[in-house]
């Protein structure tokens, strides 16, 4: 398994396929992909997940964390995100957040990432915010 950079456009069928699948694909690409960072977990050339990082300041959002449907349960996403916190760490991020499908808060919460939000629906989708707080150096 290899994590590296890639491009937006990379991320997309990733995205769409796992996420909105019903949707189509220009549904999936965001406007600000271009000022963010896009990485994808690699097995044998084969891009299996993807996330991508957009920063301000000493605050990140994750957003479109997908991972390949058949590859799911194997650690690729938990080794994607945990390369992506130890990532923010290095920029001396203070707080790293998502907007979480409420089906997918406890994998989050195993991260230290917590519940911020009250419960809101996009397309018949639960979503919840949820926060990662780093502690700050000295």
């Amino acid at each position: 398994m290899e994590i590296k950079k890639i491009s937006p456009e990379d991320t997309w069928s990733i995205r769409q396929s796992v996420m909105w699948p019903d949707k189509p694909l220009t549904y999936v690409q965001l406007a600000e992909d271009e000022n963010g960072l896009h990485y994808g977990v690699f097995e044998n050339d084969e891009l299996l997940s993807v996330i991508s990082l957009f920063m301000e300041n000493d605050n990140a959002q994750f957003r479109k964390f997908a991972t390949q449907v058949i590859h799911q349960g194997k650690g690729r996403g938990s080794a994607l995100l945990n390369f992506l916190i130890h990532e923010c760490e290095k920029q001396h991020i203070k707080n790293l957040w998502c907007n979480a499908r409420t089906t997918a808060y406890p994998f989050y919460q195993k991260f230290g990432f917590e519940i911020v939000s009250e419960t809101w629906t996009k397309d018949g989708i639960e979503f919840v915010k949820m926060s990662k707080t780093f502690k700050t150096q000295i």
